[in-house]
């Protein structure tokens, strides 16, 4: 489901996610947050960051949006809309390095990825999974008009399922 074409909100840039952002992904991989609530990847050089896209590249079931500052061009986050084995729809994410949390910058691109998904496509329904004690995640979730559906155990970890039937607010 890769659109080759980049998005523009009022302050963001968001275009595929490429081998040029490697340095990037290495970056985010290894942030804190990313490996409390994600996972560590155990990516520990840029050539693996290469690796690890060229891998998502590869895998027609997954697409990575880089989002950046409009003003500077700053990578500062990434969307993500998976289709996964154990989902019976796709499922969106987010991730945003430490320093750009709160500032509402999430909340703006997922919001216009998903517009832009629900727009291109016929999708009857959209997922997203989180930890239970991710707790930002979880408002963002909700303010973006997903709700929370059940709980599963995915890798020995009880993760939430939030879900919305095709309609997003703003």
């Amino acid at each position: 489901m890769t659109d080759e074409s980049f998005l523009e909100t009022a302050r963001l840039l968001i275009n595929p996610l490429t081998t040029d952002d490697d340095l990037f992904i290495f970056a985010l991989v290894n942030s804190a947050g990313w490996i409390k609530f994600i996972g560590n990847r155990n990516i520990t050089s840029k050539n693996e960051a290469g690796t690890y896209i060229q891998k998502i590249l590869q895998n027609k079931n997954i697409s990575y949006w880089v989002v950046k500052l409009k003003d500077d061009q700053e990578r500062i986050g990434i969307i993500t809309f998976i289709k996964r084995d154990y989902l019976a729809h796709h499922d969106i994410g987010f991730a945003f390095l430490p320093e750009y949390s709160g500032r509402g910058y999430a909340h703006e691109a997922t919001n216009a990825v998903l517009h832009k998904l629900l727009l291109n496509y016929n999708l009857p329904h959209i997922l997203a999974v989180t930890m239970a004690e991710n707790i930002s995640s979880i408002k963002l979730l909700k303010k973006l008009g997903l709700d929370f559906e059940n709980e599963i155990t995915v890798e020995n970890q009880l993760v939430h399922i939030y879900g919305a039937p095709g309609r997003i607010t703003k």
